[in-house]
């Protein structure tokens, strides 16, 4: 697994974590969002995806939202993304 070194620190402790493996765009989104609707603000959503385009659909997701997107780590099937609730 490659980690996103551009902080160069270890990602976020997840408050909840969805898995959205095998789903495709729209799919991961709407589970984050869902997800992110039942946490406070400042926690951390783990988010499991196999979806190619889903670094950039998070990327977009966060910037339209306000969330942040804390890290993205690609993996050998997909990627996990850690969004904190604004």
């Amino acid at each position: 697994m490659s980690q996103d070194t551009s902080s160069g620190s270890a990602p976020p402790q997840a408050d909840l974590e969805v898995d959205a493996s095998g789903l495709k765009c729209p799919l991961p989104i709407l589970r984050a969002k869902k997800a992110l609707a039942q946490l406070e603000s400042g926690q951390v959503l783990k988010v499991v995806t196999t979806d190619t385009h889903a670094i950039r659909d998070f990327q977009a997701f966060a910037k339209q939202t306000g969330n942040v997107l804390e890290a993205q780590l690609e993996t050998g099937e997909g990627a996990v993304h850690f969004l904190r609730r604004r």
